[in-house]
């Protein structure tokens, strides 16, 4: 609760609008002009001199409206333009300004022209706005400004601030170092660097707090807000090099994101991870049970990729930490490298090539084959397997497939009841089966004796379903005529050196797990992964989760969201019924999702309520995680 008087100062350029004012005046004025674009980057430049100190504040004015040519006549597009350019933040908690209307000033070195119709939306009455005024000529044209006014001169800002003579703390929350020179000054009690729009090197250092946007200025003064916990707060780190469109995306959302271009070890994940919020990483990285309990704040893991055998599923639900993958945004990358493998082993292009690099001419046509005509296994009948049936049916090849689930085939798609029929009968086996560990082996020296003789085998799925040394006796026996292999039992953590018994094999096409890394791929996955991480994170979804209760939330509409996970034991939702029941809360919607380990609740309610019942649902019995939401 505050009980010390606060007064509340506000910058306007760059703060309260995400622009420089005169800079967007100079874009109206000098419409048309060959020179525009120099002259805006001059007025530009000047301007960051006269905010970092670099030159003196009237100098930095008087500079900037003889190259404007602005007239009377202009401020009116101005205006509607910066109507439009709010801070986001800002126009997001106009309730702050509402309410504590009596608190808030505006001191800035722009002009009241054009500042005072924009913060009148923001029950900021010009009497509260102290700036600058300018000059006009006859003729409307603005020939110069007011010199007298304290605000055109050097440190204006303090000057101004002391002849205000306020009771109470003053906060003083702006971009430019005359902002903060007001803190240095001794004329106001806390400056809080606002990098919404900028940041400066010379603000920021010097700063008290730095306000990414004003939801943390209002959470650092516990005041209202408009969203329950700045986004700025949450920690997301990205390890494996993700794709930079993964960065952009959720720092766009306001997230602060770090990233790592390597996978981390076991206890190097746990240093790194205490104070994270989400994870994403990809294959390499492992996160275990003893990585999942030591983050304590983890919310979040995110797999981008399809896989998540790297992830200890049981050991995040179990810490209410929901897992998300990309189970679709690779597939076409990964069916193009099958269509492209079958087509090359089954002409001996790898040999071929090989040939040639070594300097010897073997034009033939023994081994080389056309795949039309020819039959295609798939084992794994998913995503990949079907959309590899339709393309691998266009080139004319006859499709066969086996699943251990009961799927219908696509086209002629042919299902085979059993394995090994499925293998006596292709010329062309390839696997697309999931990270289960009874996978393990899943083709041996059994499973390859059933293939036709002179067969293809690719792999582009898990490294350990395949017996590589069962594989490498079949190749160099003649058994099988060829092999594409694209993962390992065993991967390195990062490029270097790297051995498989596979090398040097006549007719083997060996890839370093690159089936879905391709650029679409990656931005696909890199689009879609951070869409969940968004979903989950600013409204509660869990839809397509790998370990949790999927369920699709309405849209929040004025009202607080309780959102409560929970062993799934008897009784626990009474409990939870019973604490909402004696609170007398306005619901407007609930929603609830278990699996046999955890229980997911989410509540909607009117934001007037007795904030007591938070602590309550907090230590029901059970109880993993609790949030709210608005």
């Amino acid at each position: 609760m505050i009980t010390t008087k606060r007064n509340y100062i506000f910058d306007f350029d760059s703060t309260l609008t995400r622009v420089e004012a005169l800079d967007v005046l100079a874009e109206i004025t000098l419409e048309g002009n060959p020179k525009k674009h120099e002259i805006i980057q001059e007025i530009i430049d000047i301007t960051n001199l006269g905010i970092d100190g670099e030159i003196s504040f009237t100098e930095s004015l008087e500079r900037r409206i003889k190259l404007l040519n602005a007239n009377q006549s202009d401020l009116a597009n101005l205006i509607a333009s910066l109507k439009k350019q709010v801070s986001a933040s800002i126009e997001s908690n106009k309730e702050f300004f509402r309410d504590f209307a009596d608190d808030i000033y505006v001191i800035s070195c722009g002009f009241k022209e054009f500042i005072d119709p924009i913060v009148k939306e923001y029950n900021i009455p010009s009497e509260r706005v102290f700036a600058n005024t300018f000059e006009f000529a006859n003729d409307g044209k603005i020939i110069g400004f007011d010199a007298n006014n304290p605000l055109s001169q050097h440190n204006g800002k303090i000057k101004c601030l002391k002849d205000m003579n306020l009771e109470g703390e003053i906060q003083v929350i702006g971009d430019g170092y005359s902002d903060y020179v007001t803190r240095k000054a001794g004329v106001a009690d806390k400056f809080f660097a606002y990098t919404e729009n900028v940041s400066r090197l010379k603000t920021t250092e010097n700063a008290d707090h730095i306000a990414p946007n004003l939801d943390e200025f209002l959470y650092v003064n516990k005041l209202p807000r408009n969203i329950s916990y700045p986004k700025n707060r949450i920690k997301i780190l990205l390890l494996e090099n993700v794709h930079p469109d993964a960065f952009k995306k959720l720092t766009s959302d306001g997230f602060s994101v770090e990233t790592v271009s390597k996978s981390l070890s076991e206890d190097e994940l746990i240093e790194k991870i205490k104070d994270v919020h989400v994870l994403g990483i990809r294959s390499k990285t492992n996160v275990t049970k003893k990585v999942v309990e030591a983050a304590e704040k983890l919310m979040v893991v995110s797999a981008f990729c399809i896989g998540t055998k790297q992830i200890d599923l049981e050991a995040c639900k179990e810490n209410g930490v929901v897992v998300f993958n990309a189970p679709y945004s690779n597939t076409r990358s990964v069916v193009e490298l099958a269509i492209g493998e079958i087509i090359m082993l089954m002409r001996s292009v790898f040999q071929r090539s090989t040939e040639i690099h070594n300097g010897q001419w073997n034009k033939t046509a023994d081994g080389s084959r056309e795949v039309r005509g020819k039959k295609l296994g798939i084992v794994g009948y998913g995503n990949i397997g079907k959309q590899l049936s339709i393309l691998a049916e266009g080139l004319g090849m006859d499709v066969y497939y086996y699943d251990v689930e009961d799927t219908l085939g696509l086209g002629n798609a042919t299902k085979v009841s059993k394995l090994e029929d499925l293998l006596a009968l292709s010329d062309v086996v390839t696997l697309h089966i999931d990270d289960n560990a009874a996978n393990k082996n899943f083709i041996g020296e059994k499973e390859i004796s059933q293939m036709k003789d002179g067969a293809h085998l690719v792999n582009l799925s898990r490294g350990f379903v395949v017996d590589i040394p069962a594989l490498v006796a079949a190749l160099k026996s003649g058994k099988l005529a060829g092999a594409a292999v694209d993962v390992y039992p065993e991967e390195p953590a990062k490029n270097g050196e790297f051995f498989t018994e596979l090398q040097g094999l006549p007719n083997v096409i060996l890839t370093p797990h690159v089936g879905g890394s391709t650029e679409e791929a990656q931005r696909d996955i890199a689009d879609f992964v951070p869409s969940k991480i968004m979903a989950y994170i600013n409204s509660g979804n869990t839809v397509d989760a790998v370990n949790f209760p999927n369920i699709r939330l309405p849209r929040q509409v004025k009202s607080h969201r309780f959102l409560h996970i929970h062993k799934n034991v008897p009784g626990i939702m009474a409990k939870i019924n019973k604490i909402l029941a004696k609170y007398d809360l306005n619901i407007s919607g609930q929603y609830l999702s278990t699996d046999p380990k955890v229980g997911y609740v989410i509540v909607d309610l009117d934001k007037e309520y007795n904030t007591e019942v938070l602590e309550k649902l907090r230590k029901v019995e059970g109880t993993i995680k609790f949030r709210v939401l608005y």
